[in-house]
């Protein structure tokens, strides 16, 4: 079974699908108070019924051995769509006040949504706190949204590398990359060798930018309770908008869109170079470029500073137990399998990446061989990344709608029409109106 993620920004939502949300969060609004916090163990022992909403397929496999675990419980996992399907779903059936299921997946981005919302249990009156330091800094944090609660724990993370096609590197006769002033000289040349040859691909992608600019060191975002700034005129983002429009400028970065087909295409036959992406990306290069097998390897992430190892997240999910859950300490319980136990093994042989730091740092993760890059033990650069995240990032409380608007704002930029940077600052503009006309408090 392989694992697959969902793509910040990959799939663009509807700018009214969530223009309540933040109304809501506001008032407190979370569909009802369920059942009140009790002993996970002897929920477990007394049994009971959940419902999992969950578009990764392992979750079921993670179900099925909770269950051979405790007979007497039984699961019900519902994929009722993949990332901001299921977000809208959830937020309809947390609005109607019936439907909701007791946990569900959410995305690292899209939590502090449901968060601020009041629709999230908080794991804190379970102990979650007492587990912190079992999970990498980066998931973990992602979690703490506000530092005043527990509003998940961590399934997976997506610490960044640069996943590289090594044949058409060696063919060329150019170094891999180590800072990103290197990767804009290999640009350069592997452009020059064959002007159908890029470095890499973009049209515009909220994931992938914000993840650049936190690598940077940039904060844009700040958010405490329904007070919110944002800045994405600071020195990260600033440094990310001025090293990319050149690469535009200069026609080194293939004007194609993640996930299609032709985006396939360049990475078999090499005409995309490179990828800079979250570390749950494996799985698709071996079902979605098999032919490749062999060419591609997978190194650090390129640096702003030479000798740094600053890396950021990209991507990666949590489960949550929902406020409305009658049955919390049950559901946490079966998190805590699912995240922090026996499950989290189930999730690795599917192909996911963990967060737990147990893991990151066995010698079996690390020493093992893919075959798809060579042979290479590729988890030691990937485990490296994620004990490198920079720390402190964080995420609006309405970033689904901010992802989903993106391109409204930047995408002219790729089309030659203004920069990077006068298209973050647009985005800025928009944002700080739409959280405003919420009710939010805009410093």
């Amino acid at each position: 079974m392989t694992f697959f993620t969902t793509r910040t920004g990959r799939r663009a939502l509807a700018g009214t699908a969530f223009a309540g949300v933040a109304a809501l969060a506001l008032a407190g609004c979370s569909g009802g108070s369920g059942g009140s916090a009790g002993d996970p163990d002897e929920a477990a022992a007394e049994g009971g019924e959940l419902t999992v909403w969950a578009w990764d397929p392992t979750v079921e496999t993670i179900a099925a051995a909770y269950e051979d675990a405790n007979p007497d419980v039984t699961i019900e996992v519902v994929n009722a769509g993949t990332g901001n399907d299921q977000y809208t779903a959830l937020q309809n059936a947390i609005t109607a006040g019936s439907g909701v299921p007791d946990l569900a997946q959410v995305e690292y981005y899209a939590l502090p949504q449901f968060a601020i919302g009041e629709s999230l249990a908080d794991l804190a009156e379970f102990g979650a706190e007492g587990i912190a330091d079992a999970f990498a800094p980066g998931p973990w944090g992602a979690v703490t949204y506000g530092d005043d609660g527990v509003w998940g724990l961590p399934l997976d993370s997506g610490p960044m590398a640069l996943f590289y096609n090594e044949a058409v590197f060696a063919e060329h006769g150019i170094d891999v990359p180590t800072t990103w002033d290197e990767y804009l000289e290999a640009a350069r040349a592997l452009h020059e060798a064959d002007p159908d040859m890029y470095i890499t691909n973009d049209t515009g992608d909220a994931g992938f930018t914000t993840s650049l600019i936190w690598q940077a060191g940039g904060q844009p975002f700040a958010a405490d309770g329904t007070n919110v700034s944002i800045d994405l005129e600071d020195a990260g983002s600033a440094e990310f908008a001025g090293f990319w429009q050149q690469l535009l400028e200069e026609d080194l970065v293939a004007p194609i869109s993640s996930w299609s087909d032709e985006w396939y295409q360049g990475l078999g036959d090499g005409t995309i170079a490179t990828l800079t992406i979250g570390a749950w990306m494996p799985g698709n290069f071996e079902t979605g470029v098999p032919d490749a097998a062999g060419d591609w390897r997978v190194a650090p992430m390129p640096q702003w500073e030479d000798g740094g190892s600053a890396t950021a997240e990209n991507g990666g999910s949590a489960m949550s137990v929902m406020e409305a859950s009658e049955s919390k300490a049950l559901a946490y319980d079966f998190l805590e399998f699912a995240a922090n136990g026996d499950g989290v093994q189930l999730r690795i042989d599917g192909g996911g990446f963990p967060s737990t730091v147990a893991d990151l740092e066995s010698e079996e993760f690390l020493a093992k061989e893919f075959e798809y890059f060579g042979g290479q033990k590729a988890n030691e650069v990937l485990a490296e990344s994620s004990a490198n995240v920079v720390e402190g990032w964080q995420y609006l409380p309405y970033q689904v709608y901010a992802n989903s608007v993106f391109n409204d704002s930047i995408g002219s930029a790729y089309n030659g029409d203004g920069t990077i940077a006068d298209g973050l600052t647009a985005w800025q503009d928009a944002l700080v109106t739409y959280g405003t006309d919420q009710g939010f408090t805009l410093e």
